[in-house]
């Protein structure tokens, strides 16, 4: 659980603060719990259990539980042994004879891979074993053999989803994104329907972390003040002509925080101001500390957790540099369109689903995945991208980009539509499917 106090904390006081160090997987970050598994099989026999015993629909048409007859939706691996418990304990006791399981992929990098002897304690039959058989590394020698909850998830659930369109071809084009599951995924097919976001916390017309509220009929107005209230936030030189790109996220591979960090020093020249937002690893945190000690009038590096300075750089930033190395959906890119600010983005998953080239932002091409260093080509992908962006800021071309991302409906609403045609067309025998197992 997140400690209340967490965003008025720097990154030393989180660490010491009993609260800020405990998260759902392990006692600090980067370190797992032990009993993992027995932590999330536990919750997955809890949310088979529920719908039948807990009270979790009421208004003045129907009070109580659910019933058998629901949909379940598994997301990712820590929830991958509902369909397997249906299928071998509730089934042929005839509970839940006619449910069925939509397993939804949000991030294939996090696969629950555990040791192979490990089966035993899932409580599963030896029947469903080989579901979860699975060898770790496609190269010799490989890591060796273990189990794979979410193959298992994969394989026994009804429908598999992901967050994007896009992201979903990533996952069944090859060996090349490390995943391992491509050949599974393109046995069983999937479909991806790109994420919303939350158009009432990210809202400029009511944002309440910034001083200036807005929308697209006046944006040209607005956007110059914010600049100028973030500017002066974060001890930049306060210029209101002076482009200012924005990057806030996690400080990691994934991320392309490093790439980002080689790339500052080939385009900082320019008539530009830089401003990164990130937590995470702390060799990248460092680096990010050293930002504005090399460039002091030019780039500012925050590496602590900041919702308002979080609001306040997609209200004032002209640009969201977004270089991540792969990205299933992504919710920085939306954030920033909704707020007229124009995302530069590495072309994968989502990224390239909801960001069109020259018409709501700029695509840089995609990333060396597989790359243990930083690749030298993905640093000039990004350098040669940022001054094409910055080429066109102040013209007209820039101001029609501003307009057709705040034009767009960012919402939930259309992926929901998606995703409950999709739900029911699973169906569930005898009444309308209710939706349990959370996600959406």
């Amino acid at each position: 659980m997140d400690c209340k106090r967490r965003e008025k904390l720097s990154a030393g006081e989180r660490e010491k603060c009993y609260y800020c160090s405990q998260n759902i997987y392990g006692p600090i970050a980067g370190v797992d719990f032990q009993d993992n598994q027995l932590r999330f099989s536990l919750l997955c026999q809890a949310a088979l259990e529920a719908p039948r015993v807990l009270a979790l629909n009421s208004n003045e048409y129907f009070s109580g539980p659910y019933g058998e007859e629901v949909i379940f939706i598994a997301n990712d691996w820590h929830t991958a042994l509902i369909p397997c418990y249906l299928k071998t304990i509730y089934k042929p006791r005839g509970i839940y004879s006619t449910t069925r399981v939509a397993v939804c992929i949000h991030n294939i990098a996090y696969q629950g891979r555990f040791a192979f002897t490990d089966f035993s304690l899932l409580n599963l039959p030896d029947e469903l074993k080989s579901s979860f058989d699975f060898i770790d590394g496609y190269e010799k020698p490989v890591k060796g053999r273990k189990i794979n909850w979410m193959k298992a998830g994969i394989l026994e659930s009804d429908k598999v989803l992901t967050v994007s369109p896009y992201y979903a071809q990533e996952l069944v084009s090859g060996e090349d994104k490390r995943v391992e599951l491509d050949s599974i995924i393109r046995k069983t097919g999937i479909q991806g329907i790109v994420n919303g976001m939350d158009v009432q916390e990210w809202n400029p017309l009511t944002d309440k972390y910034t001083n200036v509220k807005y929308d697209a009929s006046n944006v040209l107005d607005a956007k110059p003040l914010l600049k100028e209230a973030l500017q002066a936030e974060v001890g930049l030189p306060v210029d209101r002509n002076i482009p200012v790109i924005g990057f806030i996220g996690r400080l990691e591979e994934q991320k392309g925080s490093d790439i980002l960090v080689a790339a500052i020093p080939h385009f900082i020249k320019e008539n530009v101001q830089i401003i990164v937002l990130g937590t995470g690893k702390k060799p990248m945190e460092k680096q990010l500390e050293q930002l504005e000690k090399i460039y002091p009038d030019k780039a500012r590096g925050v590496a602590k957790f900041n919702v308002p300075l979080a609001h306040m750089i997609i209200a004032g930033a002209d640009f969201i540099l977004v270089p991540n190395r792969f990205e299933p959906c992504g919710v920085i890119q939306l954030h920033a369109m909704r707020y007229g600010t124009v995302p530069i983005v590495a072309s994968t998953g989502g990224l390239v689903d909801t960001v069109k080239e020259g018409f709501t932002g700029f695509q840089v091409g995609s990333f060396n995945v597989e790359c243990e260093a930083v690749d030298p080509a993905d640093v000039t992908a990004v350098t040669t991208n940022v001054k094409r962006a910055m080429a066109t800021y102040g013209t007209p071309a820039f101001t029609e980009i501003k307009q057709n991302c705040m034009a767009q409906d960012l919402s939930w609403k259309g992926p929901a539509k998606k995703w409950e045609e999709v739900l029911l067309s699973l169906g569930v025998a005898g009444s309308e499917p209710g939706i349990e197992g959370g996600g959406k």
